[in-house]
């Protein structure tokens, strides 16, 4: 196997291994009796309902996912909305599913299905803030280079969904969240900004991250965090029937991932499925790590890279990760790469990410294209379509984040 062909099998293995028709049914129970309702939200929630109604037949519910995520389900409906900034679809939808919840009693159960991409999808700004303040709010955040943790944070302390909101609204239901994991270390509070995991709130710390990534708030916004929020704590009674489960995460396809380079000769060594950070810094300490190591290597990595938007070409964090890797490498012999989102979109492009090799740069220089202008402009994207060096997959309906390989030939 060619090491292009070795970096994108292994991509596919990380991916295959938390698709949920492969891996939630394990996770399932048998199906309670009485009113069973399902909901969820995020990139995944379609294929994983999908899955629960192949283990438990038709049922009754409301999944939000990405638009072009939909997946054909009997009974539950699938609605899709916008993703990463909300749109009004989204939050009709989210509307819909609190109305869904808002009947149920102690003995009926709910199955909640959450995944990355659930802090977008599920959208319900709390009382006075209005969708257009949230979507400019999420717009300045994404372009600042804010990790996703206090993306997230932020979302949640002005959500009248997130924060354990979702599941105190079906209380007292009993309630099962089955998670996948997209975010470092694994906090199912994190996940789609933890709509079924209860919360202390920090309003300060919000408005403090706010103002570290440079991003003003509306005044609605400002108001509302001063004020302290409205958090869901995590002993409130009404979260005492919900069980939150992580079922699928990183560290599971980074291991599958590995498994598949030993097979073919290659030593792995492993970075950790957390890492966070600006996407060409950490992609030139990676170059260093390559140059330095033996071969047949492969060093794989995980987690979630960001992106400061300097420029105005098409990126993402992805592919500015491998153009930055490209540049430091220079050309080095024997090192190849790739680094895709495992759910197949990267930034907000349709494009999961890029491969590179010994002659990223004499293609560009070929095509007359210069790599160092295209990362001034956050243009990757466009770059690796140029040389068509693009990795592109379509809808993969999973998500536990970033994968990265460096492959160190012998």
């Amino acid at each position: 196997m060619t090491p292009p062909d070795l970096l994108r099998a292994m991509f596919d293995r990380a991916v295959a291994v938390a698709d949920p028709m492969q891996s939630l049914a394990a996770a399932l129970p048998p199906k309670p009796g009485g009113r069973v309702v399902v909901i969820g939200a995020g990139k995944a929630s379609a294929r994983m309902a999908e899955a629960v109604e192949a283990a438990w037949g038709p049922c009754e519910g409301l999944v939000i996912t990405r638009y072009g995520y939909a997946r054909p389900c009997k009974g539950i409906e699938i609605v899709e909305a916008a993703h990463p900034v909300p749109d009004a679809a989204g939050v009709a939808a989210t509307r819909r599913m609190l109305d869904l919840l808002a009947g149920l009693g102690q003995g009926d159960f709910v199955l909640a299905l959450i995944s990355g991409g659930g802090s977008a999808l599920l959208c319900a700004p709390a009382a006075g803030i209005t969708l257009d303040e949230k979507q400019a709010l999420t717009q300045s955040l994404l372009a600042s280079g804010a990790p996703i943790g206090d993306i997230n944070g932020i979302r949640k302390e002005i959500s009248a969904v997130k924060g354990g909101r979702l599941a105190a609204a079906a209380h007292p239901a009993r309630m099962l969240a089955l998670m996948i994991s997209d975010v470092p270390g694994d906090d199912p509070g994190d996940i789609a900004s933890g709509p079924t995991v209860g919360h202390r709130g920090d309003a300060a710390r919000a408005l403090a991250a706010l103002q570290r990534w440079g991003v003003t708030p509306p005044a609605s916004i400002r108001a509302f965090l001063e004020a302290g929020g409205d958090p869901i704590m995590p002993e409130d009674p009404r979260l005492a029937h919900v069980q939150n489960v992580i079922y699928a995460a990183p560290a599971q396809s980074l291991a599958a991932a590995a498994t598949l380079a030993e097979a073919q000769g290659y030593t792995v060594e492993m970075l950790g499925d957390a890492i966070e950070g600006e996407a060409r810094e950490v992609a030139r300490a990676h170059a260093a790590l390559a140059r330095r190591a033996n071969g047949p290597r492969v060093i794989l990595s995980g987690g979630e890279l960001t992106v400061t938007r300097r420029g105005d070409g098409i990126g993402g964090p992805n592919a500015e990760y491998a153009l930055a890797l490209a540049l430091a490498l220079n050309g080095a012999p024997g090192i190849h790469a790739i680094a895709c989102d495992t759910d197949g979109v990267d930034g907000a492009a349709e494009v999961a990410g890029a491969v590179i090799g010994p002659q990223t740069l004499a293609l560009a220089s070929a095509a007359g294209i210069d790599p160092a202008a295209a990362l001034a402009r956050n243009d990757a994207h466009t770059f690796f379509h140029k040389i068509g060096a693009q990795v592109v997959t379509g809808p993969t309906r999973t998500n536990v984040n970033d994968f990265r390989a460096l492959l160190i030939e012998g």
